[in-house]
């Protein structure tokens, strides 16, 4: 592996738009949104030679390679197909799922071939001349809300803006439009970030840090340190403004450990009075008090706490931070406030889904660890509790210990819910627990049934798995789905029942 010859091109590591790609052999790997995207980029761009490489050999795999191959892109598909870094490769721009230790980014390490993301392609693909401003948002939970949100705000002010990255659309593909964008809300997860070199964004924020995705860093000695690490790369360059949440003070300390660009500001949020410098909460209003020349003895309202839906005190979270974004981009007050009335959030996040027999029937499928579990559970009282899937790494200790006098009873399925019983044995043992021990996706069916012999008049039934879906669902929204007609059918079962 080590013994392949160096081949590298003297202006790779400082590539722009206007490089000689001409030049340039670059792998492709992963054929998945991003990787698709990214052998776009790169035929706008010019590259001599492109190839793509992926394990999965699936019709939807087939029919992106058919369309690459008729413009003379290199593709190949199933097993063993990335095994070995061809010779001669210049650049490898890999899918954000990807992690360092897959043997074809190990062997471009070995090489001394570069390593870039599809979010650092996009980056370069825009410099020097055609650069759209980036306003970004990573965290453990609430990055696709603020996103939307965001981008919400940005549009009522006029400008044209799209929600990118992270959120489902690959950031060239919006670069590559017909559209000339005025600015970006970029979702970045610490995959995308992790593959990030030189991406110099105007502002960026951190929601949040919690323990996720730890599987991904097993190879490092501390992986929710390196978590952390990659989390903190957003604030990197930042030229403007590095918003961070009070109550998590290693937002806080990332922004004081990252290297900025001279003149970008630390701007916090939180749900109470703001000190300046921050937005905040006073009197039922979300308030700046961070981009206004009075800020020392005064604050801008911006919207009111009832704009934020679905009302809960994370979300508010969220839209404090979406303002502070959108506000260090100029967005003026009335567009924050108009920006979050109109925003249509998505299923699958706290929405309510049914209501029969004074039972509430809750979907937040988008939970999808303990952390957003969490979030959830701050907004209801008594809670049955339907939770599991993968753990993906992560305990549930802390989550049951602070919320157990709020449940109900709890239903847990999935491959890792004896990773929550074990929690809820150990920290809420009066807490009457039913499992489903079924790995069908049915079992849904069957754990609402669960949650309804567990539920009293009052209580709400949450669906907030705390995990991953992919070990019996798709995604986390075809698991909200079959939550949400399997409690509309208990629910009317119940209103019948009544009458």
């Amino acid at each position: 592996m080590g013994g392949e010859p160096v081949t590298t091109l003297d202006w790779i590591d400082g590539a722009d738009r206007l490089a000689p790609w001409h030049e340039a052999t670059v792998v492709v790997a992963g054929l998945g949104t991003s990787g698709y995207a990214a052998a776009d980029g790169l035929m706008a761009l010019g590259a001599g030679r492109i190839i793509v490489l992926d394990e999965a050999d699936t019709p939807a795999n087939h029919e992106k390679a058919d369309l690459l191959r008729a413009l003379d892109v290199e593709v190949t598909l199933g097993v063993g197909a990335t095994a070995e870094l061809p010779a001669g490769v210049h650049l490898v721009v890999t899918s954000p799922g990807w992690r360092p230790t897959a043997p074809l980014l190990a062997q471009a390490a070995d090489r001394g071939v570069p390593v870039w993301g599809e979010v650092e392609l996009a980056w370069r693909m825009m410099q020097p001349d055609r650069v759209v401003p980036w306003l970004g948002i990573t965290g453990t939970n609430g990055k696709t809300t603020t996103t939307t949100m965001l981008e919400s705000m940005l549009r009522a002010a006029g400008l044209k803006a799209a929600a990118v990255g992270n959120v489902g659309r690959p950031i060239i593909e919006a670069i590559l439009d017909e559209v000339e964008y005025d600015v970006f809300a970029v979702e970045l997860s610490s995959f995308q970030l992790h593959y990030t070199h030189t991406v110099a964004l105007h502002s960026a924020a951190v929601l949040n840090l919690h323990a996720d995705h730890l599987e991904w860093y097993a190879h490092s000695d501390d992986p929710y340190a390196a978590y952390g690490a990659d989390k903190a790369r957003i604030y990197e360059r930042v030229t403007h403004a590095c918003v961070y949440n009070v109550a998590d003070p290693a937002t806080e300390h990332m922004v004081e450990e990252a290297d900025v660009t001279e003149g970008a500001r630390a701007i916090g949020f939180r749900l109470d009075v703001p000190a300046p410098s921050m937005l905040g909460v006073v009197d039922d209003l979300l308030v700046d008090r961070a981009f206004i020349e009075q800020r020392r003895d005064s604050a801008m309202p911006l919207a009111e706490v009832t704009d934020v839906q679905p009302l809960a005190p994370h979300n508010v979270e969220n839209a404090l931070a979406a303002a502070a974004l959108a506000r260090s981009f100029g967005v003026p007050p009335q567009a924050v406030a108009q920006g979050l009335r109109t925003l249509d959030i998505g299923d699958h996040r706290i929405q309510t889904v049914a209501e029969g027999g004074g039972v509430t029937w809750v979907d937040d499928s988008k939970a999808t660890n303990p952390h957003a579990a969490a979030s959830s559970m701050r907004a209801f009282d008594s809670i049955v509790w339907i939770a599991g899937g993968q753990a993906k790494g992560t305990t549930f200790d802390e989550l049951v210990a602070t919320y157990r006098d709020k449940l109900a009873g709890a239903v847990l399925l999935g491959v890792d819910r004896g990773v929550i019983a074990e929690a809820l044995a150990r920290h809420a043992p009066d807490v009457p627990v039913i499992v489903i021990d079924s790995g069908e996706t049915g079992a849904m069916a069957e754990a609402v049934e669960a949650a309804a012999g567990l539920a009293s008049p009052g209580d709400t039934v949450l669906m907030a798995p705390g995990c991953a879906s992919r070990d019996m669902w798709t995604g986390y929204d075809a698991r909200g789905r079959d939550f949400t007609e399997a409690a509309r059918r208990r629910a009317d079962q119940q209103d019948q029942q009544q009458d």
